[in-house]
């Protein structure tokens, strides 16, 4: 019965900062609630492993960071694999060199992190990435997970990663040109 007690009080307590850490975390809402469901489903399983040594929303958030990897174990692993057409021609060329070009930046656009017309138009666009490259650049840049976390954790090797790394930083920046510094 304190079981039942406790953990209706934990889910009236913690469900909001679980929700919150989860959306950022998945970049969607709605897997964001079911990932949240599965961890009190969890913490209910394993509550007389709970030892009080941490705060109970530790503990949750502990839970919460296994399962988002797992999510992204599980989709990283079922995507359909990436096509690089749009990048490089039969041969193994990029197709567009302007992407390589620098960018001439103002000192007024120097501050772009703090313009929130910026911010939107980078998320925009780090949405727009393949699954196969949004969960390793969030997890790199984001989470600011290092390399090896992240190649464990996506169980895939680290020249793997930096490849997919460099690849989402090219599309990234012509997303960028195209939607943000050729509108300017």
């Amino acid at each position: 019965m304190m079981k039942n007690t406790t953990l209706k009080n934990w889910v009236e307590q913690y469900s909001g900062p679980l929700l919150r850490r989860a959306a950022y975390l998945l970049s969607d809402k709605t897997e964001a609630e079911d990932i949240v469901q599965e961890v009190f489903v969890a913490a209910f399983s394993s509550y007389d492993s709970f030892d009080g040594k941490s705060k109970p929303l530790t503990w949750l958030m502990a839970i919460l960071n296994r399962k988002v990897a797992d999510f992204y174990r599980k989709k990283y692993k079922t995507e359909p694999s990436i096509k690089l057409d749009h990048f490089f021609d039969e041969s193994g060329f990029w197709k567009n060199n302007d992407v390589l070009n620098a960018w001439n930046v103002s000192n007024a656009e120097a501050e772009l992190l703090d313009n929130t017309d910026f911010s939107k138009t980078m998320e925009d666009c780090i949405e727009d990435l393949p699954v196969r490259w949004k969960i390793p650049m969030k997890m790199y840049y984001l989470e600011e997970k290092k390399a090896p976390e992240v190649s464990q954790e996506l169980n895939i090797s680290r020249t793997n990663l930096w490849k997919i790394l460099q690849r989402s930083r090219m599309q990234l920046r012509e997303c960028l040109e195209f939607n943000w510094f050729i509108k300017l």
